[in-house]
């Protein structure tokens, strides 16, 4: 069992995965969360610091839930995010699509790379393989 005390209140609770905080804190954390979007959705082009003061969360709460796609602003709000590799802005997530689409066909050239790696070294002990099985053995 793994315990742990609540980052929030300090509670003792068992530690499953997440973030460590227990499951009352959890459920205040979704509420705060559904407010934030219900309050981003009735006053569209509000800046995170007028969402943060109206709903009483920290500014870090919002951005953090807008990085983790749970929330996504609208073209025209101030709450725009920037790409973490280009800076493009951007209204949810952590990467722009370009640099998306950069890490993914820069680990499916990875993956390529590492398989035809992998057939040739196959190849190379099977062809050994069999020379040393044409070799006549004494006893």
């Amino acid at each position: 069992m793994n315990v742990r005390n609540c980052r929030k209140c300090g509670k003792m609770f068992n530690y499953i995965s997440g973030m460590p905080i227990c499951p009352s804190c959890k459920e205040a954390m979704e509420a705060k969360f559904q407010e934030v979007k219900e309050y981003i959705r009735e006053h569209k082009g509000v800046g995170i610091k007028e969402v943060a003061e109206a709903c009483d969360v920290e500014p870090q709460q919002i951005t953090a839930w807008l990085r983790d796609d749970r929330l996504e602003v609208t073209e025209d709000s101030a709450m725009m995010l920037n790409c973490e590799s280009c800076g493009a802005p951007i209204r949810s997530g952590r990467f722009c699509d370009r640099c998306k689409n950069q890490v993914t066909n820069g680990f499916g050239q990875m993956t390529r790379d590492y398989n035809a790696q992998k057939a040739a070294e196959l190849a190379a002990k099977m062809k050994k393989d069999e020379k040393d099985n044409a070799r006549m053995r004494f006893l």
